[in-house]
């Protein structure tokens, strides 16, 4: 059975799109720490992030990275967080948002009820600046 992050990546359900390559899909979460609260995945449904082979780990990782990028440019936060957790959903995935306390660095403080025209905008705000770093070709429209 597909998880919610495949059916997501084929358009089965809705999801706030990123990036999108030949590994790796980029959306936001419905549970946000902040606006611009990103999760990279790769598009083979792997379970635990240590079971992904080093060459898929080093690609979702360089996704991360550049969506990072994009979150530092598009919203100026004083650090962008990143974990690993993997209890919510059996599919590798990294969270990484725009930081601005540790504080934020746990699920029970996530925002259970995001304002759909805010998300909606930080996922434009996120997108043009990945756009603008370069990376046009993998960005969702």
């Amino acid at each position: 059975m597909s998880t919610v992050f495949t059916m997501i990546m084929k358009g089965e359900i809705p999801g706030r799109i990123i990036w999108q390559d030949e590994k790796a899909v980029a959306f936001f979460t419905i549970e946000p720490f902040q606006y611009g609260h990103t999760l990279v995945v790769p598009r083979e449904e792997i379970d635990h992030w240590v079971d992904m082979p080093q060459d898929l780990a080093s690609h979702v990782f360089g996704v991360a990275h550049k969506v990072s990028e994009g979150l530092q440019k598009a919203f100026d936060p004083q650090r962008v967080g990143m974990i690993i957790a993997g209890f919510d959903v059996p599919h590798a995935h990294i969270h990484v948002w725009p930081s601005q306390h540790q504080s934020e660095f746990t699920f029970e403080q996530a925002n259970r009820n995001p304002d759909a025209a805010a998300m909606d905008a930080a996922a434009a705000k996120l997108r043009e600046a990945l756009r603008e770093l370069g990376y046009g070709d993998f960005v969702a429209d």
